[in-house]
């Protein structure tokens, strides 16, 4: 079978697990509870979890222990999921039934899975279900590349030989560069392996283009101080190096799991232990000191660009300017109370029911006021990136002394370098680290912050 009906395949699989999934609910539970509510919730939650846990991209060369990972991947949060439905809708006896049937659907998925892998591995030894190939490079390339694929045979794959402008005397060599397009068309070629430290730029470029117009696969063996970038995960074919961008955290659903879980955690203990006596305090010694509402409240930019009301405890006088001009030093508008809370941030605690409502989080971002990113988007490369995560109430920026006024431009460019380094380097070791260098600098006196 070859690569153009290889495409049924994974299709396939994801129709069978889903049935099988149905079918045991069906046979342990009361015919009943197998409702179209509860099938297009299991069902669609099962995809949903899969396509972020890659559930489904296991290809010919991946390896029994990435499978293994997959597998304790998807049914980690796919029980959680699971589990929810019966929580929200209480969905009577089959409760009791919860833990028989996900055991039984993660058994026989399990075995399923894994019954699959190693068919089609037995399925291409037999000369099936396979994948012709050439590479682009030189010999030493080319000797790797055959004698990979020839003695992993369960991997599918025929390697035709390599196109070089440098003549060689082996069976493998096919001819030079100029040969190899019409090469590939003329014997169904599915994939294109190339060696860039053996082709010139102009030459990867044309490889490059035609591999995507005529949907041909192109793999790239990297040099050796490129497998150490951080910016690439290193797989490989056999023995054989292969290199794909490195997936950001905030790409992965895991991410946005753990760290609302640890957000509404975080802010809920903040609530009960402080805010519960510390807001009616300060809202007496607001009120005493100058007139107006105790919360201030002003539309920022959050998530995906999306608005949302900010809350603050208001630090300045009631004036018509707010949404236009930030705080700068010795501003008249900030009231002496204003000042002080200013100074211990102390005026952001209510962003902890931001956090709560799911328009912030603990870390991240700043949010600025909707002039000012009107103005940075159009003044400052990459700026919108920011908007990828929810902004925080503090952040690596704010704790790295860019907070409060931006005087000169490398203010603002600084607090987008780092916010950018903040979304692609997140740990929650790193939101921890953060927390702790912002309660520090509560007893701190910091220059810029008024």
């Amino acid at each position: 079978m070859k690569q153009k009906n290889s495409i049924l395949i994974k299709p396939l699989i994801i129709l069978i697990d889903l049935l099988i999934i149905n079918a045991i609910i069906f046979l342990i539970s009361d015919k009943e509870y197998l409702n179209f509510l509860f099938i297009s919730y299991i069902s669609v939650f099962w995809l949903f979890i899969a396509y972020y846990t890659k559930f489904y991209n296991v290809y010919r060369y991946t390896h029994v222990a990435r499978l293994v990972t997959l597998l304790f991947s998807q049914f980690f949060i796919f029980a959680l999921a699971y589990l929810s439905y019966f929580t929200i809708f209480k969905e009577g006896e089959i409760v009791n039934k919860q833990f028989d049937i996900f055991s039984l659907v993660f058994g026989t998925i399990t075995f399923f899975k894994f019954f699959v892998f190693y068919l089609l591995k037995k399925y291409r030894l037999e000369g099936k279900n396979y994948r012709n190939i050439v590479l682009f490079g030189e010999i030493g390339s080319a000797k790797k590349i055959n004698n990979l694929f020839h003695t992993k045979n369960d991997l599918g794959y025929r390697f035709y030989g390599f196109f070089s402008n440098k003549v060689y005397k082996s069976k493998y060599y096919l001819g030079n560069y100029s040969k190899g397009f019409k090469y590939i068309l003329e014997n169904s070629i599915d994939e294109v392996y190339c060696d860039p430290t053996k082709v010139s730029s102009k030459e990867l470029i044309e490889i490059t283009r035609f591999t995507e117009t005529n949907d041909l696969q192109l793999r790239l063996l990297p040099e050796n101080k490129a497998i150490y970038s951080k910016d690439f995960i290193l797989e490989y074919v056999g023995t054989i190096p292969i290199l794909k961008p490195k997936p950001l955290p905030f790409e992965k659903i895991e991410t946005h799991i753990l760290k609302r879980v640890f957000d509404i955690i975080f802010s809920f203990t903040v609530c009960i232990t402080i805010l519960s006596w510390a807001l009616p305090i300060l809202w007496i010694i607001v009120k005493l000191n100058s007139k107006g509402n105790f919360f201030f409240k002003q539309k920022r930019d959050g998530l995906n660009g999306k608005q949302f009301y900010c809350y603050k405890i208001r630090s300045m006088k009631t004036n018509s300017l707010a949404d236009k001009i930030s705080a700068t030093k010795n501003d008249n508008r900030v009231t002496k109370v204003g000042a002080f809370l200013r100074k211990t941030s102390l005026d952001e605690l209510p962003q902890f029911f931001n956090v709560l409502k799911g328009d912030m989080s603990i870390v991240g971002p700043r949010p600025h006021i909707n002039i000012q990113t009107k103005k940075y988007t159009e003044e400052i490369d990459n700026y919108l990136i920011r908007n990828s995560v929810k902004p925080g109430i503090t952040g690596l920026a704010q704790i790295s002394g860019y907070r409060g006024e931006v005087i000169k431009k490398s203010d603002i460019e600084n607090r987008v370098r780092l916010d950018i380094f903040y979304i692609e380097n997140w740990s929650i070791f790193l939101d921890i680290k953060i927390i702790a260098q912002t309660c520090i600098n509560f007893f701190k006196k910091e220059e810029k912050a008024y």
